[in-house]
């Protein structure tokens, strides 16, 4: 069995197949976008974390004709009234690299106290095929911003985002304690167990 994870993003990419191929086993084959030809990809449109992965999963499920698996997550932070959220990639502009983008957040929490820096990151993950099949699922992961950017794995906020319980944000962790607690191994597992189900 075949399953496209419906990115091109190579960090994204790495981090979704190594959770997938963990939970499914060796009878499924994990591909990306990388592996098919391009095609125009969706904006994402929506204003909801379903609406985005939907949009992501029917695209590339149309393009590739396999079963595909998208996701769409956003850093929600209390302080900011839950931004930066649904535009967690955009915040501050599309083509702002990420340590840009922390130091934005990290300027507007300046002052702000460490009981006040409680922050989540969501996760929808979205699975499509071509004959019309879809299934969505969700999953959070609770913590709070670092004062500082910190480690060096992971990618996009994940220097920031500081996991209480191991008292080390997401880029200091190993794959596998991140992929243990994280948003993003939560809801791959809710998602891994039903594919397997559905065989």
């Amino acid at each position: 069995m075949r399953l496209v994870i419906a990115t091109r993003n190579p960090a994204k990419a790495r981090e979704m197949s190594e959770i997938l191929r963990r939970l499914l086993g060796e009878q499924w084959q994990i591909l990306d976008l990388t592996h098919f030809p391009p095609f125009d990809e969706p904006e994402e449109s929506e204003d909801t974390y379903v609406g985005n992965a939907l949009i992501k999963a029917r695209a590339a499920a149309g393009a590739t004709g396999e079963l595909c698996i998208a996701d769409d997550a956003g850093l929600e932070i209390d302080a900011l009234d839950g931004a930066p959220g649904l535009h967690s990639k955009r915040f501050g502009g599309e083509d702002l690299p990420f340590r840009q983008k922390i130091a934005r957040v990290l300027s507007l929490l300046e002052g702000v106290p460490p009981e006040r820096r409680s922050a989540r990151f969501r996760c929808v993950v979205a699975v499509a095929d071509r004959a019309g099949f879809e299934q969505t699922f969700e999953a959070t992961c609770e913590g709070i911003i670092a004062p500082e950017p910190r480690g060096e794995g992971g990618f996009g906020y994940d220097p920031i985002f500081l996991y209480p319980a191991a008292g080390k944000t997401f880029a200091e962790m190993t794959p596998e304690e991140k992929h243990g607690v994280s948003h993003r191994g939560k809801v791959l597992r809710l998602a891994a167990a039903a594919l397997s189900a559905r065989g």
